[in-house]
């Protein structure tokens, strides 16, 4: 009698990176990859002008993105700040083999996040309002009521119920942030 047994590759925790707009997310997820090659990033897709700078994504329109919704290519969408977002379902790939796959969620869609991905933690990334206040104005995207009102939304909790939620402050160097984060993710996987 032969057995056959489920031999099928590790999947790593899609990890959740949070938080304010200017708190960082990006440089936090960039500095995890360059510091463990197993970390994988996500791209998310976005209704965001191709030279709006920033983070790396890939920029559509309107119509497009509402074409990939149709034909069912995300594993994960939403609205925020007058823009769509969304998750290929690509990301079930990205996790084969690798430590984890970082991506960039708005708060709003943690709780659905946690039910679409088996397994799934958050990286809350914090820092001080006034060094929020200096990272969007120099980041140039916005206008001053644009930051006026992402400033007011930085405060807002994450929603109740999520099950893996760390928390990392980045208001100092970068470096430190990054090595918390590192830290946090290490701790999980032992």
């Amino acid at each position: 009698m032969s057995v056959s047994a489920d031999i099928s590759p590790a999947k790593g925790p899609v990890i959740a990176v949070v938080g304010p707009s200017g708190v960082g997310k990006d440089s936090v997820m960039s500095g995890l990859a360059v510091a463990d090659p197993r970390l994988r990033s996500m791209r998310r897709v976005i209704t965001r002008a191709p030279d709006a700078g920033g983070e790396d994504y890939q920029p559509v329109s309107e119509t497009e993105f509402e074409a990939l919704v149709q034909a069912d290519v995300f594993a994960l969408h939403w609205r925020a700040h007058g823009l769509r977002y969304g998750i290929p379902r690509d990301i079930e790939k990205l996790r084969i083999g690798a430590s984890g796959v970082l991506v960039n969620l708005s708060r709003a869609v943690l709780l659905q996040a946690q039910e679409v991905f088996d397994d799934f933690r958050v990286i809350s990334v914090t820092a001080d309002p006034e060094v929020l206040a200096q990272r969007l104005a120099g980041r140039g995207r916005e206008d001053a009521e644009e930051v006026q009102r992402r400033l007011a939304r930085a405060s807002l909790a994450l929603p109740d119920g999520l099950r893996q939620v760390y928390e990392v402050d980045n208001s100092g160097a970068l470096c430190a942030a990054i090595v918390q984060a590192q830290a946090i993710i290490q701790a999980e996987r032992a």
